[in-house]
């Protein structure tokens, strides 16, 4: 009798290990926080993504990738850049997200120094240029992302825009300017850090005394980009700041009376990257969708029809699209780690004490 109890409970604890393996193993049971090596070994079925790409990128390109990989099932949130890094520094302990899909090189340089970044080399890495990734592969650049001004065309001009960063402070165009809102966005801080820079990175004072001018003229700030857009093509205000592929993708897509000018004296052109978040709990899937948005058909087709600029130097120029092979890009010269190192100062001091101070 004593043996058979033994044994009965010996193919007990035996089962009890098996259930509870496949319990961690993945499938649509959720893993347990951490897993820095991946939750999703067992195959799971699942990927969160946090991204700052524009509505009409994320439409176009997630059907693609669910139609190569239909057994995955894809979560996304679209959020501005700085609220992804500040939502990823939130969930450190407990990663919520597995992919971090659009935001500036100064947000990825941040995440990455503050650990919320996997270490994960793809297929395509000889293939991007040092200056536009990691040195320890913690995020690449996908696309090269200008900053330059835009402008409503029915509005005004172009012979009439300002051509240049200093011409916006021009008292003409007092309340003609209409600004996303700046601390909630990547491309705001980024272009905001980089005239800072631009006057003296080393006397922020300049700077700051140059956003004096420049909030003087701001009629508005607005909360999301579907604002600006919105009162911008109502012609609340005839001018604004922002990225050039969404100034296209309005312009060409949507059929929005939007213009841009390439700034004579160049623009900050953001690498703008992508990675996997620390202790991604679907990390294969991650990893999955890393390799896809660098696929070279895919950028291609993310070039012809969402205005992107590769970051892969492996691709032929002659397949490139009319618009990208005839674009200027000349970049202003900046300091990407000491923007990144100063961004969140600057700011600060701007919200506090520039911000819709200034109007006479």
């Amino acid at each position: 009798m004593k043996k058979k109890l033994t044994k009965w409970t010996s193919l007990t604890l035996i089962a009890a290990m098996a259930f509870g393996l496949s319990a961690c193993g993945g499938g649509d049971t959720k893993p347990e926080a951490g897993g820095g090596s991946g939750g999703d070994a067992g195959g799971s079925k699942k990927l969160v993504i946090y991204t700052a790409r524009d509505k009409n990128v994320v439409d176009e390109i997630l059907p693609r990738f669910k139609e190569k990989n239909p057994g995955i099932e894809v979560e996304v949130m679209t959020m501005g850049a700085q609220q992804v890094l500040e939502r990823i520094r939130g969930e450190k302990t407990n990663p919520q997200a597995d992919f971090w899909w659009g935001g500036t090189q100064s947000s990825f340089i941040t995440g990455a120094e503050e650990g919320l970044l996997e270490t994960y080399k793809p297929t395509f890495a000889a293939n991007v240029a040092a200056e536009n990734k990691d040195a320890q592969d913690r995020w690449y650049g996908e696309m090269l992302l200008p900053e330059v001004i835009m402008y409503n065309s029915q509005a005004l001009k172009k012979e009439d825009a300002p051509k240049d960063w200093d011409e916006l402070l021009d008292p003409k165009y007092k309340d003609k300017l209409l600004i996303r809102g700046v601390l909630a966005s990547g491309t705001m801080r980024t272009i905001y850090s980089s005239m800072i820079y631009r006057q003296d990175p080393a006397d922020p004072q300049k700077g700051y005394d140059w956003l004096k001018k420049l909030d003087a003229n701001t009629k508005e700030y607005t909360q999301d980009p579907t604002n600006l857009y919105l009162k911008l093509a109502r012609q609340e205000g005839t001018l604004s700041l922002w990225n050039l592929q969404d100034i296209l993708i309005q312009k060409e897509m949507k059929k929005q009376p939007f213009d841009y000018i390439y700034p004579a004296s160049g623009a900050p052109i953001l690498v703008d990257a992508v990675g996997i978040v620390k202790g991604a709990k679907n990390m294969e899937n991650a990893k999955k969708f890393y390799e896809f948005l660098f696929d070279k058909d895919e950028l291609k087709k993310k070039s012809e029809s969402l205005f992107q600029i590769p970051t892969r130097t492996d691709i032929n120029k002659d397949e490139f699209p009319a618009w990208l092979k005839g674009l200027d890009t000349k970049p202003l010269q900046l300091d990407w780690k000491v923007l990144a190192s100063k961004e969140k100062e600057w700011m600060q001091y701007w919200d506090e004490n520039i911000k819709g101070k200034n109007k006479k």
